[in-house]
């Protein structure tokens, strides 16, 4: 399998024997069990659905509970994701696991950025801002926002301030730096999207 749900553990850094740092984003992948698999059909790949962790039976429902077990699963997982399978896919109720990565290969890594709350255009934009002088109050205001007679609105996808983070991101080209299979870690050169403990999901490039 070419992808894996995880979670973000934290940064670290690595040591190479020559004592070349490295920093690198820890994250608790798998074990992930394949919950289903949809057949692909006229050129398209097979779907994999992939869950991660253990929801509680009082915060699941009977259908999310019927479906696990359709997989041998005692239990819903508390995260369900669907990637697209390159060959042939694995029968449902197998386990998927950082053994099928490896140090040195390239992955992308998709999670849910920090939530910043409502910001303004220099916060949210980059904006400059206005004349720092003595006496101006538009220092960090956005300016003129569209003009007036025509077309007499603001145009859509002006930037203005608003809510800023909590979205969908994805890193691409990061490198693996080590596979530890006994405690389920990949440890990923660089920064990945979202908070600690957050979930993301890791995927081969190309997959």
């Amino acid at each position: 399998m070419d992808a894996i749900i995880g979670r973000k553990l934290g940064m670290t850094q690595l040591f190479a024997e020559d004592g070349t740092l490295t920093p690198v984003t820890v994250i608790e992948a798998g074990p992930c069990p394949v919950v289903q698999v949809r057949s692909g059909g006229e050129g398209r790949p097979a779907r994999v659905q992939l869950g991660f962790g253990t929801a509680k039976a009082s915060r699941s429902t009977k259908a999310e509970r019927g479906h696990a077990a359709k997989a041998g699963l005692q239990a819903a997982p508390r995260v369900l994701r669907e990637f697209a399978a390159r060959g042939e896919a694995p029968a449902p109720g197998t386990l998927v696991t950082v053994a099928d990565f490896a140090a040195g290969q390239r992955v992308k890594v998709t999670g849910v950025s920090k939530g910043r709350g409502f910001q303004g255009v220099v916060h949210r934009h980059h904006f400059g801002g206005g004349p720092a002088s003595h006496g101006n109050t538009r220092f960090r205001k956005p300016g003129s926002v569209g003009p007036g007679t025509d077309p007499s609105r603001v145009i859509k996808g002006k930037r203005m301030p608003g809510h800023m983070g909590a979205e969908r991101c994805t890193e691409i080209n990061l490198l693996v730096a080590k596979v530890d299979g006994e405690r389920n870690l990949l440890y990923v050169r660089g920064a990945v999207p979202g908070p600690m403990r957050g979930i993301v999901t890791v995927a081969k490039e190309g997959a």
